[in-house]
């Protein structure tokens, strides 16, 4: 069973930074994609930031510039660099596949709180 576990959120202040973490078990993170979403409250789930098991990269436009995602392919593990965080970015962070259907279950998610 495919398991993603999302952690490194957190509460800080607009021009901060955080890093996020996404363990995620072996079979998937080796055979797709992988990209971060989130979702602020009352907001659909957006996909953030993508990266392909080669490493080659996509960002959002609102992200652009100030995210950098990255991965580990011998730990299974992918990274989301936060920096020059705004009020807007405020969200639960998820990880999953990098595509519009056929998700991974979701993991719980880690809460980002952008606010002075």
């Amino acid at each position: 069973q495919v398991q993603l576990v999302e952690s490194g959120g957190g509460l800080v202040q607009p021009g901060g930074s955080l890093r996020l973490s996404c363990a995620a078990s072996g079979s998937i993170f080796a055979a797709y994609a992988m990209g971060w979403y989130r979702q602020a409250p009352g907001k659909q789930r957006e996909l953030v930031a993508s990266i392909t098991y080669s490493g080659r990269t996509n960002y959002a436009d609102s992200v652009t510039g100030r995210f950098t995602i990255s991965r580990d392919n011998g730990k299974n593990t992918m990274y989301l660099q936060m920096n020059s965080l705004k009020t807007e970015d405020t969200a639960v962070y998820y990880c999953n596949v990098a595509r519009t259907t056929d998700f991974a279950s979701w993991g719980q998610g880690t809460q980002v709180t952008v606010s002075s």
